[in-house]
């Protein structure tokens, strides 16, 4: 793994998180977009060299509605940049870590992504990312 790419955090409403984060870091989102196939829309803030992603659900059924009915806004996930997905997913799944999407899935921001149970890393949702070339 190379970095921490960014890390997610699930919000009942975009647009007044919107408001929250562009307070917070004195600047707006620099990313908004859909992503259907996850029922998520998303917002991307920078900070130095690191970035913030929030999620809000578009649809009932997805993680990011599961996640806020059973814990509530806060943090989801901490997603870390690595060089190759399908070998790191490979490499993680031969030392006993248990992958939620095998096959790596178009996410936001031009990624690929896949996800490591929280089961293993002590309650932490992991993402790995690849950017899509």
């Amino acid at each position: 793994m190379k970095k921490i790419e960014h890390i997610g955090i699930a919000v009942a409403n975009l647009d007044e998180s919107l408001i929250i984060y562009e307070k917070l870091f004195g600047a707006p989102s620099y990313k908004q977009e859909e992503v259907a196939s996850e029922g998520v829309k998303t917002a991307f803030f920078s900070s130095g060299p690191n970035k913030i992603e929030l999620l809000e659900a578009t649809d009932p059924e997805s993680p990011i509605a599961k996640f806020i009915a059973k814990k509530g806004e806060g943090l989801h996930h901490i997603a870390f940049e690595v060089e190759d997905i399908v070998a790191e997913i490979n490499r993680l799944k031969n030392v006993g870590f248990i992958v939620l999407n095998e096959t790596p899935k178009k996410g936001a921001d031009n990624k690929l992504v896949a996800f490591l149970h929280p089961k293993n890393t002590n309650g932490v949702l992991i993402e790995l990312c690849q950017e899509i070339r």
